[in-house]
């Protein structure tokens, strides 16, 4: 479900307060003149291309499908029940969409060879026929339908990692009825149904990671419901199993959780998505699992999905945030310490951004400069924004109507 949109007027009554508060407090001093120093934001990414994909896209991820070393893109589709695979050509543009229809909308994605036969597979939570549905892939980057399985109810996010330490991808899925449950793999694209566990309000996403630096993989679980508005650590056993979870307070509504090393201690960091009030949260690690208090900070309208990622090559951790109620990308570049310089540099979308992803293009001539690609949920398209030390060909593909 997307979020609620602010109305018109108000949107626009605060951003008057907000530009008279900039020029007012920001760029001038006593008799009008210019305070020296004030922070402006680099100008590093701009919009090369957007393609077509499914209606009402809610993911997009990156990966190499075909084999070729060229960079590819994936999406769910949640308003026409289907998968989108455009397969790059390795200059920044990629060929048109080829769908795949999955089941009864699908939601989020988690890549991994589930078979073991050396091509990457696709693990799809599919919200509206509580189903995990399984995409096995094949040469020239095609999937043939695997496996469905039913759960209960209403999975909404998806991550793979080898949870019990047999050397096999497992899956875990957060589910809209404040439960989580495992599904064990078997290494041949099949898998037995794990742990199942209830707790907290109306889990939005979760990410799998090393947490505690033993070896073993734990989990992030954002809960969004109005009880909750927190971000649930769970310790994993190296069984399949976990320990009862840790919460941490969060901002309002969080609706993603993803990791990072915001201080460059090499301790696993957090970074939470707020849905409401317009806020981040960054949760500096400590390397046994726990976590120090929130910091928030703020992007623009709406923001409903952020990755981490150095774009300035001063080696701090980034944040690239998308924001559904302004219509656009918000870079906030990091000060090393889990703190962030202000204002954001924007960059306008097409309508209605929901998701992003990193984008480190493969290609036939050079190492690339980092890049990102939207998922555009109103438009149906996907958006590359590329770096400017980024030399990159015209695109072959037209571009997707806003």
């Amino acid at each position: 479900m997307l979020p609620s949109p602010i109305p018109g007027p108000l949107v626009r009554a605060a951003q008057l307060v907000l530009s008279l508060a900039l020029f007012l407090g920001l760029t001038t001093v006593g008799g009008g003149c210019f305070l020296e120093g004030a922070y402006v934001p680099p100008d590093l990414l701009y919009l090369f291309a957007s393609y077509q994909v499914g209606k009402n896209p809610t993911s997009v991820t990156t990966a190499d499908f075909n084999q070729d070393g060229l960079t590819d893109l994936i999406t769910t589709n949640i308003g026409n029940n289907s998968l989108s695979i455009l397969l790059g050509n390795g200059d920044g543009t990629f060929k048109d969409q080829v769908q795949i229809e999955a089941a009864r909308e699908p939601r989020a994605l988690a890549l991994n060879d589930y078979n073991g036969d050396g091509w990457m597979d696709v693990a799809v939570a599919c919200s509206g026929s509580d189903q995990i549905a399984i995409f096995f892939g094949l040469a020239n980057g095609a999937f043939g339908a695997g496996q469905r399985y039913t759960i209960h109810r209403t999975p909404v996010s998806i991550a793979s990692g080898d949870l019990n330490g047999d050397q096999k991808p497992d899956l875990v899925v957060a589910l809209r009825n404040d439960k989580v449950k495992v599904l064990l793999g078997h290494g041949d694209g099949s898998f037995s149904e794990g742990p199942q566990y209830e707790h907290g309000d109306t889990p939005t996403s979760l990410a799998v990671a090393d947490l505690n630096q033993d070896g073993k993989l734990d989990l992030a679980v954002s809960n969004g419901g109005p009880m909750s508005s927190a971000v649930s650590i769970w310790l994993g056993n190296g069984d399949g199993t976990f320990r009862d979870p840790t919460d941490y307070r969060t901002g309002k509504r969080p609706l993603a959780v993803g990791f990072a090393d915001f201080n460059n201690d090499r301790m696993t960091d957090l970074l939470v998505i707020n849905g409401e009030m317009d806020t981040f949260t960054i949760f500096l690690g400590n390397g046994n699992g726990t976590f120090q208090k929130g910091k928030e900070a703020g992007a623009d309208a709406g923001p409903v999905y952020g990755v981490a990622r150095d774009f300035n090559g001063d080696e701090f951790a980034d944040v690239a945030i998308v924001n559904i109620q302004s219509n656009d990308l918000s870079i906030l570049y990091g000060r090393g310490d889990g703190t962030f310089q202000y204002p954001p540099k924007n960059y306008k979308t097409k309508g209605g951004p929901f998701a992003i992803a990193t984008l480190s293009l493969t290609t036939k001539r050079a190492e690339e400069e980092p890049g990102l690609v939207t998922a555009n949920n109103g438009a149906g398209s996907v958006s590359i924004f590329l770096h400017r030390g980024l030399k990159s060909h015209a695109p072959h593909a037209a571009p997707a109507a806003s």
